[in-house]
């Protein structure tokens, strides 16, 4: 259970300094740190912690009148994590606006020792992001891989980091849940995603096959490129690609639409869900 909260009056108190001006903040490295906002999100980073999920909660702060409220989440936190309250004034002095949800930690992501590409089941449906440099993308590409039962996300180095409080809040916490990891280029991740067994899917507006009309396999991986540019040629000229079908008065769907339904798709396919 986590410890007595601990009460701040001073947005300059040296204790909550990780919190202050989140905005600006949020825009440089964290060193695998990251801040999680809101109920929903901290209630994931508090199971993630105890459950030894790859995360851990470092320091919490609450606005005062909402400690109450988040009770029973806070009884899953180890007692040597501190909570911090303030009130209302205090904290929009400390994060740089108001904050009206009241609720933020300090998190950590704790590196794996093993490579997750080899950690995964020998029936896996995974999502590969390249180049997905939007964070409301970024975020809802997680939460549509824990609503259809994806095992894992690769993301390419050129993608945004997940960890970016926006990301965070727009995955509902699902950044803490679903595995992931962002390193090399895209091609790089697909060339070891089929020496694993993976059939790749590229999705794209001119993909050869009707999305609903792919078979499945034990080991499926479905590729989305970032909006406008899309997957890069290289990437559509070696794997197979599918399409959602749609009217003609539309050439394309946001990655986050788009990925949901593909999912959604390939996890019927495959009886997942």
């Amino acid at each position: 259970m986590a410890a007595a909260p601990i009460t701040i009056e001073s947005a300059d108190d040296p204790r909550i300094a990780e919190f202050r001006a989140i905005r600006e903040r949020d825009l440089t490295g964290r060193q695998n740190r990251f801040i999680a906002e809101g109920t929903v999100v901290l209630r994931m980073l508090a199971e993630a912690h105890a459950t030894r999920r790859g995360f851990e909660a470092e320091k919490i702060l609450l606005l005062r009148n909402r400690a109450e409220g988040v009770a029973a989440i806070l009884a899953r936190v180890p007692d040597d994590v501190p909570v911090y309250v303030a009130e209302a004034d205090v904290l929009d002095g400390i994060v740089g606006f108001h904050l009206h949800r009241g609720v933020l930690a300090l998190g950590r992501r704790i590196p794996g020792s093993e490579n997750l590409l080899d950690s995964l089941a020998e029936r896996a449906l995974v999502l590969v992001g390249c180049g997905i440099s939007n964070h409301d993308n970024a975020g809802s590409m997680f939460r549509n891989a824990a609503a259809f039962n994806a095992d894992a996300i690769f993301l390419d180095e050129t993608s945004c980091d997940p960890l970016y409080r926006k990301a965070m809040r727009v995955s509902v916490g699902s950044v803490l849940s679903v595995p992931y990891q962002r390193s090399s280029s895209a091609l790089d991740i697909l060339i070891a995603l089929t020496e694993r067994g993976f059939d790749i899917w590229t999705l794209s507006p001119r993909g050869k096959t009707d999305i609903r009309a792919i078979k499945p396999s034990d080991r499926m991986a479905l590729v989305v490129g970032t909006e406008g540019d899309g997957l890069p040629e290289a990437v559509l000229a070696r794997f197979k690609s599918a399409r959602i079908p749609q009217s003609v008065r539309l050439d394309s769907l946001n990655v986050a639409t788009a990925t949901g339904i593909a999912l959604f798709a390939m996890a019927s396919a495959a009886d997942r869900l």
